[in-house]
């Protein structure tokens, strides 16, 4: 008796086009034309359009007043769930009740996704604090410890797209002095200037190119946990093996 040939299974090919658009917005780095979309998926522009319209209206993109797109709140969501599960993520999660406790301040884990700097684990200290700051939320680069950590560890042309849209005219000079000075004192520190009230100081879990795969930082109303001569430094430190 003769075999029948498998079928293969087919899927829907606006879904699949769907998929692609997306992953050339995503690989952009930062907004991008239409023009310059459509180059990178090798497709007309016109049928580019269309499906912007309804991924648009999905909320996986969003388009710029200048008329270019990037990526949506509902990519960002479905992004930082994806990151969430990574092992990095899970095994620093595991720790960080016990930095809490070692500290008394709240901890978060971020990772850089397609919107920033995003906050996928939140570690409540006690008293909790009272704060809009959440798993979800999106930290800026220059103005944040968490994002400050980031410029200072990551590759410049990662930041250079957020950075651009904080403060187009902060300068190169401005920049490398920033960064010099978180890598210097190995931790990224933000006072109430950010956000009334809160003070932060962060420090990058290291790859092996020594760039940050996450950023660990610690939140608390206290003023001094910004201090150099405080503990917090020497403690979120020996956290991070830094």
């Amino acid at each position: 008796m003769k075999e029948e040939n498998p079928v293969r299974s087919r899927g829907v090919q606006s879904v699949t086009i769907s998929m692609r658009i997306l992953r050339v917005v995503a690989a952009a780095g930062g907004p991008a034309s239409l023009s310059e979309i459509a180059l990178r998926a090798d497709m007309p522009a016109a049928k580019i359009h269309r499906y912007l319209v309804s991924l648009i209206e999905a909320e996986m993109v969003v388009q710029r007043k200048s008329g270019s797109y990037d990526l949506g709140p509902a990519a960002a969501s479905i992004g930082t769930a994806a990151v969430a599960r990574i092992d990095i993520v899970n095994r620093a999660a595991d720790t960080l009740p016990e930095l809490v406790d070692q500290t008394g301040c709240t901890a978060m884990l971020s990772v850089f996704g397609a919107m920033g700097p995003t906050v996928v684990r939140w570690e409540r200290s006690y008293p909790p604090l009272i704060t809009a700051l959440g798993v979800g939320s999106i930290m800026p680069v220059l103005q944040s410890a968490t994002g400050r950590a980031f410029l200072a560890w990551s590759p410049a042309r990662l930041v250079a797209p957020y950075i651009a849209e904080e403060n187009p005219d902060i300068s190169t000079t401005e920049l490398d002095d920033l960064r010099a000075d978180v890598r210097n004192a190995g931790v990224a520190v933000a006072n109430e200037s950010y956000i009334p009230g809160l003070y932060a100081l962060a420090g990058p879990i290291l790859d092996l190119q020594n760039q940050a795969e996450a950023v660990v930082t610690l939140v608390s109303t206290d003023p001094t946990l910004t201090a150099p001569e405080a503990a917090f430094r020497q403690q979120l430190k020996a956290y991070l093996g830094l």
